[in-house]
């Protein structure tokens, strides 16, 4: 239960940032006075959130809209307490503790190139006297912390991710929902952006632990067959929910352990436990690579790419493509499918994200840059170390082992991951008429074109074949 204080300990700030629960936060506990343990601690906390104008500036409106309503659901269960205020936090959190009279500042440690910087700054101008005390990271191991036999960082995924589960990380922290809380002023929310026809799903730690709690018990022991079928809800659309730590990985996986540690368990199911579990290391693998490469947030992190020749987004035809991707009107249907998808939910599908990259940078010749700005612009789950190698792995620029001659054939990969059709037609009305696999293949039907579907803006055979030959001339 939540209280305002009236100890005469003083206080310390809880700066929340990406950690937008109560449970399971060993930095709450930590400026609380918990040992996690036994309870409660007994200094009183000043719950802090910052709006920062570098970090909601670029932020697409799905991801303000979601950030609003987290900082609304966290508000409610710690009655009404948060403060949040606007501006840089090299000037917010000091001005919060002199307000407070707070005797330190408590975070999750930010492992990202901007947190990073931003945190020393902000340590520099608390000064001395009232430390920044790091405690715990948004990931179940901490990005730096996986390195080879040799001290290095991985450089692919399968070896990071047998070390990553060597290491292991520690259990769920103990519960820190009954807080001193200590009031001071300021409750300056940001408004909510209109969202038009996009609609959200229902947002806040206790909408994280219940969204989990449903996958956990009704559908993950079948999510290893069902999770690349786009058309079903084989997956657990949790990325949102961890973007903005409304739940900790470390919950999950403790989740999964106990899975798989059940006898009674049929081996497809405990290869579903084992996949999930390799999804989420997915996550903790890029957060990984940007903590030691931070510029391949936006640079190519196999720099040989950047030479290739790319077309220009801002002449012609690049400007048409870029934007017949973006709006869904390539002409192939799984593809204009996943970007509607996209603007309509705020989400895609994993696997057809995998697609609609592929076919931007290796059928439209466009650089994966602006498919990473795009996704940033309209993802509730937009997270940058996620998104942009994601990006590049999809660009073949990034960390994996058989980088850009992979080229996805957008509609062999429709007829194989959505044979009924099912998915296209959700999302593509216009080729509603057509009936199973026919969906994919709509210049093959008398009747393709009837409700105004856009003809194919390229061949894919023919840019399958220009890609290679691009990549011929940077690698030979």
């Amino acid at each position: 239960m939540a209280s305002s204080s009236s100890s005469g300990t003083s206080p310390t700030v809880m700066w929340f940032r990406r950690d937008l629960r109560l449970l399971d936060h060993p930095a709450l506990l930590a400026a609380s006075g918990s040992d996690g343990a036994v309870g409660p601690g007994d200094t009183p906390v000043v719950p802090l959130f910052v709006v920062d104008p570098a970090l909601w500036g670029p932020a697409g409106d799905p991801r303000r809209a979601w950030l609003v309503r987290s900082l609304r659901a966290l508000d409610d269960a710690m009655a009404g307490h948060l403060v949040v205020r606007t501006g840089d936090p090299v000037d917010v959190v000091p001005a919060v503790v002199r307000d407070a009279g707070a005797t330190a500042v408590h975070v999750t440690a930010d492992n990202g190139p901007y947190g990073r910087r931003r945190d020393a700054a902000v340590e520099e101008a608390l000064g001395g006297d009232v430390p920044l005390v790091r405690t715990g990271t948004a990931y179940a191991v901490g990005p730096g912390s996986v390195l080879n036999g040799s001290d290095e960082p991985y450089k692919v995924f399968t070896p990071f991710y047998r070390a990553w589960q060597r290491l292991g990380w520690p259990a769920p922290a103990g519960p820190g929902d009954d807080v001193d809380w200590h009031r001071v002023p300021g409750r300056d929310f940001p408004d909510e952006p209109d969202l038009g026809d996009l609609v959200l799903p229902e947002v806040g730690e206790a909408a994280a632990l219940a969204r989990w709690e449903e996958f956990r018990d009704e559908d993950l022991l079948d999510y290893a067959a069902r999770r690349d079928l786009p058309a079903e809800a084989g997956t657990s659309a949790m990325s949102a929910h961890l973007k903005y730590g409304e739940i900790h990985p470390r919950t999950m996986l403790a989740d999964l352990s106990r899975l798989a540690g059940d006898g009674r368990l049929a081996k497809d199911s405990h290869d579903s436990v084992d996949t999930y579990r390799s999804e989420l290391a997915w996550r903790e693998f890029y957060a990984d690579v940007l903590w030691h490469h931070p510029r391949t947030a936006r640079e190519y992190h196999r720099e040989q790419y950047a030479g290739m020749r790319y077309d220009s987004p801002t002449s012609q035809p690049g400007q048409d493509r870029l934007r017949a991707w973006q709006e869904g009107r390539t002409g192939y249907p799984v593809v204009d499918a996943g970007m509607r998808q996209l603007r309509a939910e705020g989400w895609m599908h994993n696997r057809i994200r995998m697609v609609v990259a592929s076919f931007l940078v290796k059928d439209l010749h466009l650089e994966w840059q602006l498919g990473a700005r795009h996704f940033l612009r309209w993802l509730r789950d937009g997270d940058l170390a996620s998104n942009n190698h994601g990006w590049q792995w999809a660009a073949g620029s990034g960390t994996d082992a058989a980088p850009y001659f992979r080229v996805f054939n957008p509609v062999t990969q429709g007829e194989k991951f959505d044979p009924t059709g099912e998915y296209v037609r959700r999302y593509v009305p216009e080729l509603a008429h057509l009936r199973g696999k026919a969906v994919h293949t709509p210049w093959d039907a008398e009747d393709g074109y009837a409700h105004g579907y856009p003809e194919r803006v390229v061949d894919h055979k023919a840019e399958r074949a220009e890609a290679l030959e691009r990549l011929s001339e940077v690698t030979r």
